[in-house]
């Protein structure tokens, strides 16, 4: 697995206990070209610094998270771009989105979501980190699993590991996603998602794709049931 992370990983000794463990699986698969990862990453920085999901982080009961951003393709090929980072206030968002800018893609390759699952899984039992909730939060432009693990095997160890999935539907295409043969919201509720109160959300547009990340981003860290809702699989 690749590792290549820039990390802001907080000082050893520091408090442990946060309110989310929050691994974001980003789509970096063959669809996805070098513009897209940037566009991609770009929303993700301006989300994590929105003035909603930092009050969000500060209504919790600690008022701190930690967030790891993974860009996942191949089997064989996840890479952690920023590594887990505690945020707990404006400046360390801040220098969050600014290392999620810099590192060069290093993930191609077909879909394997089962695979970046699985990654996300083993990040958050590694980490030295206490969340009163754990999520994997993937994003793709399709719920194909061409190589790695079964999908359905992944999904269900890391559900079962207590670990809540949740999604992002990409369906724009001249973001970060073209559009499927099939229902893409329905299909990650069939085959991804899992966990009590997962839900996915839907970019549709460029226009869209920063603030369904910012609505994806307050949910999760609220601990609250999107409108569209698949509760319990």
């Amino acid at each position: 697995m690749m590792a290549g992370a820039g990390s802001l990983r907080a000082q050893t000794g520091a408090d442990p206990y946060l309110d989310l463990e929050l691994v974001l699986l980003a789509d970096a698969t063959g669809s996805i070209d070098d513009a897209e990862i940037r566009f991609q990453r770009e929303g993700y920085a301006r989300a994590i610094t929105d003035p909603a999901v930092l009050s969000a982080i500060a209504g919790n009961a600690y008022g701190k998270i930690v967030v790891a951003y993974v860009e996942w393709a191949d089997a064989g090929s996840q890479d952690v771009v920023v590594d887990w980072t505690v945020i707990d206030g404006r400046a360390s968002a801040e220098r969050f989105a600014a290392a999620l800018l810099v590192p060069p893609r290093r993930a191609y390759g077909r879909n394997a979501i089962g695979a970046a699952l699985l990654k996300g899984k083993r990040m958050i039992e590694e980490n030295q980190y206490q969340g009163i909730r754990r999520v994997i939060d993937l994003s793709a432009d399709s719920a194909n699993n061409w190589n790695g693990p079964p999908l359905e095997t992944a999904r269900a160890e890391v559900v079962a590991s207590g670990i809540v999935i949740n999604g992002l539907a990409v369906l724009c295409r001249h973001c970060s996603g073209r559009p499927a043969s099939y229902v893409l919201e329905d299909a990650f509720a069939e085959r991804i998602i899992g966990g009590p109160g997962s839900f996915v959300v839907t970019a549709d547009s460029p226009g869209t794709f920063a603030d369904a990340v910012r609505k994806k981003l307050i949910l999760e860290i609220a601990g609250k049931v999107a409108e569209r809702s698949f509760a319990g699989r």
